[in-house]
């Protein structure tokens, strides 16, 4: 499925305490499962709660929607070596350009009732993951008195039944996991690789 950058338990750029804590599902940590929630659109039950940190970002992210070729899909470069899913893109072909700044969360799922990004493949649940973006003091700003906020993209897979990968790498459910540019989101079985990249971005690169 191609190399990560490190092993499933990554913590997305240090955040420690706050990507290992289980995301809050309205239902003292289960997922939504009724009316009563509040959390309901379009007379469907989601899945998730938008967390307190919740803001629409400033940076103007998008995601390069990518279809694998046959070679990529064999886990093989052009070269004939292994593939890695944040490499470039060359062996693929560009469906789509996704903007998503306009909104504080995009649902990825088969479900289009619900899904901001609806997704086709069988091996994809109705409500498969969520990308949320989350306003959290930086760290880095704290030696100059108090922490500044600093909004940064999250992904949470929904307890899905086939997973949600980041570069290669099957995340945990539940689990927020900080997003970094040049990440590549693939959804259980499904060809296609979800590239995030901001409005100036010229490649995958930070």
């Amino acid at each position: 499925d191609g190399d990560g950058d490190g092993d499933g338990n990554d913590d997305r750029g240090g955040e420690k305490t706050e990507t290992k804590r289980k995301a809050d599902f309205g239902l003292s940590g289960a997922l939504a499962s009724d009316e009563r929630t509040g959390n309901v659109y379009n007379g469907v039950v989601l899945k998730f709660v938008e967390p307190p940190e919740a803001r629409a970002p400033n940076v103007r992210w998008r995601l390069y929607v990518f279809k694998k070729s046959a070679a990529r899909k064999e886990g093989k470069s052009k070269s004939g070596g292994p593939s890695s899913s944040s490499s470039s893109n060359d062996d693929s072909d560009l469906l789509e350009v996704l903007h998503i700044s306009r909104q504080s969360a995009y649902l990825f799922g088969r479900d289009r009732r619900v899904a901001d990004v609806p997704v086709d493949h069988t091996s994809l649940s109705g409500q498969h993951c969520v990308l949320q973006y989350r306003a959290l003091p930086d760290p880095a700003s704290s030696s100059l008195g108090e922490p500044r906020l600093r909004c940064r993209p999250y992904l949470m897979d929904l307890e899905s039944t086939n997973g949600t990968y980041i570069n290669g790498i099957r995340i945990e459910g539940a689990r927020y996991y900080e997003l970094r540019k040049g990440d590549v989101l693939t959804l259980g079985g499904s060809t296609r690789e979800y590239v995030l990249l901001t409005e100036n971005s010229t490649s995958t690169s930070a």
